[in-house]
């Protein structure tokens, strides 16, 4: 329950409880960032602003153009691309793709996502856009769009090159978006498996440690260099909650699943949400001028729900904030304030606050009553002296 004591300011109200400290996570990580999709909470962050090598991570930028493509119509699932000697010549993870071959969009798809495919990656860039280089100019033009502050790119594939480059906090934004912007192909992410032609039997499945392990994984992309270390974007839903993560710089494979699964249990067992008000709560009331009525309340337009450390769910504080008096006229539901929320080392929650009625325009009186009390108020500014009606 959010107990509030109230402080009027000229500008908001305060209102004050008990703060709370939040739980803290040590990630054996070089970098990494976790996000509670469902409430818009970043629960940690180490290095997560910082530019590095992202191996095949990167592939996420190149499926994010690829999906684009989808969307506007320019390709479809059926659309056959060709394939250069170049994309044949990728060393590393492959599709094990020849000249021969026209593999379709949805093919390169699981062979990007499931087999980490580098050739596959070489395909898309040159079907999409003529070469790779082309490709890697669009991709970055893309990424200031998309706000991937940063991040780089030289190639579709995540090959090591000086020009490749991205930050955790960029990686966990595209996840977020493939979520929220392509459902209809996030599911490829959360394939276990896909014998491209049968060929190499062995390079069949899907190198994402968490998806066998009934917690909720269902995608993204681990990646892996001598220079990067071993990664992984990973996601999982238990119950109505979703979680994003990025992590980087695990010194092997046993090392990345043993912390993805300690990052999704701290994730889900060490944070719970909780409804701190009902919509329609009133928080504060504020002045209004030249209105019929010389207050409005200032309440939730839905349901306040927030996440909050799960074994400290009674204390919080928390601030309304507003610049007021509001004029008049004001139509109920209109956004005038913030609910601002803090929660020990978590970020502020900030909830917008609505009219709670409508406030017409006054007449002649409301008008006379506000020019007096403008005058009042700066009379007792410049002199210190109080003014009474």
């Amino acid at each position: 329950m959010l107990r509030l004591i109230a402080k009027s300011l000229a500008t908001g109200v305060t209102l004050l409880t008990l703060a709370l400290p939040a739980r803290a996570f040590e990630t054996t990580a070089g970098a990494a960032w976790v996000y509670d999709m469902t409430t818009d909470t970043v629960l940690m962050e180490k290095e997560a602003q910082t530019p590095l090598p992202p191996a095949s991570m990167s592939k996420l930028m190149t499926l994010n153009m690829l999906f684009e493509a989808l969307r506007d119509g320019r390709v479809t699932l059926d659309t056959r691309f060709a394939v250069s000697t170049r994309a044949k010549s990728m060393g590393g993870s492959t599709m094990f793709l020849n000249e021969t071959d026209r593999p379709t969009v949805e093919e390169l798809i699981q062979g990007i996502i499931v087999l980490s495919g580098n050739d596959a990656c070489v395909v898309v860039a040159e079907g999409l856009a003529g070469t790779e280089d082309n490709f890697a100019r669009l991709m970055n033009e893309r990424a200031k769009a998309l706000g991937l502050e940063n991040s780089t790119f030289a190639n579709a594939s995540g090959w090591p090159n000086p020009g490749q480059r991205m930050s955790m906090e960029d990686l966990g934004k595209l996840a977020v978006r493939f979520v929220s912007e392509f459902p209809e192909y996030y599911g490829y992410f959360g394939q276990n498996e896909f014998p491209y032609d049968n060929r190499a039997p062995q390079n069949r499945f899907n190198r994402n440690p968490l998806l066998k392990l009934g917690i909720g994984a269902d995608g993204l992309k681990t990646g892996h260099t001598q220079e990067a270390g071993h990664g992984l974007v990973g996601s999982a839903m238990q119950g109505t909650r979703r979680i994003v993560f990025v992590i980087s710089g695990l010194a092997s494979e046993a090392d990345r699943s043993q912390e993805s699964q300690r990052i999704v249990n701290w994730a889900f067992r060490q944070f719970a949400e909780k409804t701190i008000a009902e919509s329609g709560h009133e928080f504060a009331r504020a002045q209004v001028w030249m209105g019929n009525e010389t207050e409005v309340g200032l309440v939730a337009g839905e349901d306040v729900t927030v996440l909050l450390p799960g074994s400290q769910l009674e204390g919080l504080e928390a601030e309304v904030v507003y610049t007021g008096p509001f004029e008049a006229p004001i139509t109920q539901g209109d956004t005038l304030a913030e609910l601002v929320i803090t929660r020990g080392d978590l970020p502020e929650a900030r909830v917008p606050l609505v009219a709670d009625r409508s406030v017409a325009r006054g007449g002649f009186g409301p008008r006379l009553r506000t020019a007096f009390m403008v005058l009042k108020d700066k009379l007792e500014g410049q002199t210190g002296l109080s003014v009474s009606n």
